[in-house]
């Protein structure tokens, strides 16, 4: 067997080895001027249509729709980037909500990550949309959904200030879960918000049909409705004092 003798670098002509030098140096400069790689965010597409979704779902339409809002909620996680929940495009993140309501229509955490999640960014706009969402949702099915309602409510009124709106919500809950499995203070809310707003006098007509029509039965909240309304009652006694 013929041996294999390699060529010594040093017989490597001067002009080959200078050019040699010369491009591997160019190539370490321009990866070095290059900017480092940016991951870009993907944009949230738009939900199949509810027949292909339920075709997909194999007969069992709430394990895929609580699969389609992990893949939601971890939306904002993509390889190499976190987006804000402020930078999604609420439309789309309501179509999607909506689908998986759609699909299993019992399900709470749609409605949860509205309000407790995607109705916390700092943006008025997009906690308006998602509150709006909540409403709208809350008024297909009232008995089971008045609690994300009623937290929209509060969130209307702490976060937005918005008392006429928070105001709105919560008649919503009186006029449409009077069931007696809602409780008591989630369908009194309207009568305190008013109170807020300074309309004593249909908060004090409010609290006293309330007592009157003897849905109350725990003593503990008819003694404090009672002085709820003795309030009310002062309040509109007392002098209004002048303005300077």
């Amino acid at each position: 067997m013929r041996e294999r003798r390699e060529r010594s670098w040093k017989g490597v002509p001067k002009a080959v080895a200078i050019g040699m030098g010369l491009a591997l140096a160019l190539q370490i400069g321009w990866h070095a001027a290059q900017p480092p790689p940016v991951a870009l965010a993907e944009n949230l597409s738009p939900p199949p249509p509810s027949l292909v979704l339920r075709a997909a779902s194999l007969g069992d339409p709430v394990v895929l729709s609580y699969a389609l809002l992990l893949r939601l909620q971890a939306f904002d996680n993509q390889p190499g980037v976190s987006i804000p929940f402020k930078d999604l495009d609420y439309s789309r993140v309501i179509e999607w909500l909506n689908a998986c309501l759609e699909l299993d229509p019992v399900s709470q955490y749609p409605l949860l990550l509205a309000a407790t999640v995607y109705a916390q960014v700092p943006d008025d706009v997009r906690r308006r949309q998602m509150l709006d969402f909540v409403y709208r949702r809350f008024l297909d099915d009232p008995i089971r959904r008045w609690q994300w309602l009623a937290h929209a409510s509060v969130m209307a009124r702490h976060r937005l200030k918005d008392l006429p709106l928070a105001l709105k919500y919560a008649q919503a809950i009186a006029d449409r879960a009077g069931d007696p499995s809602v409780p008591s203070w989630a369908r009194q809310m309207h009568i305190f918000l008013r109170e807020d707003m300074g309309e004593h006098a249909a908060a004090k007509i409010l609290l006293g049909g309330l007592l009157a029509s003897g849905t109350v039965r725990d003593p503990r909240e008819t003694a404090f409705l009672m002085q709820r309304l003795e309030a009310l009652e002062k309040a509109e006694k007392q002098p209004i004092a002048p303005k300077n």
